[in-house]
């Protein structure tokens, strides 16, 4: 078991599934070091030949501007062929809908993604087949 460059464990086990973490909550306004964070999960992920993984990713408390939202859009799009699906939690509807027309307009496939608010109901979609 090793560790992602958010701190997670790598893989974490949830309900007989396995899911990859990615905590980008608690960053508030620090966006150079969201972005960093988030090169590092995208890199961390490519460097793991054939891996496939299910995707929680974390933006309680952290603040989500436009360039927060395409940056996350610009990561994930690099790493649409890892990901078999993406449970995104601490969004507003606002925010949710944004990032829904940023996915449309980029050019990469998208795996199914769905917005929660209750971190463990999207842990629970992630390992539902």
């Amino acid at each position: 078991m090793t560790t992602s460059p958010g701190g997670s464990t790598f893989p974490y086990y949830y309900r007989g599934g396995e899911i990859h973490c990615l905590k980008y909550g608690s960053h508030f306004d620090d966006e150079e070091k969201l972005f960093r964070l988030m090169e590092a999960e995208r890199d961390f992920i490519l460097k793991k030949p054939n891996l496939h993984v299910r995707v929680w990713t974390d933006f309680y408390e952290t603040a989500i501007p436009a360039n927060v939202l395409l940056r996350f859009v610009e990561n994930i799009a690099q790493m649409h062929d890892r990901i078999l699906k993406l449970a995104v939690v601490g969004l507003s509807k606002a925010n949710q809908y944004k990032l829904m027309r940023l996915v449309k307009k980029s050019a990469s496939d998208f795996a199914p993604c769905r917005f929660f608010m209750d971190p463990e109901e999207a842990k629970t979609w992630l390992v539902s087949e």
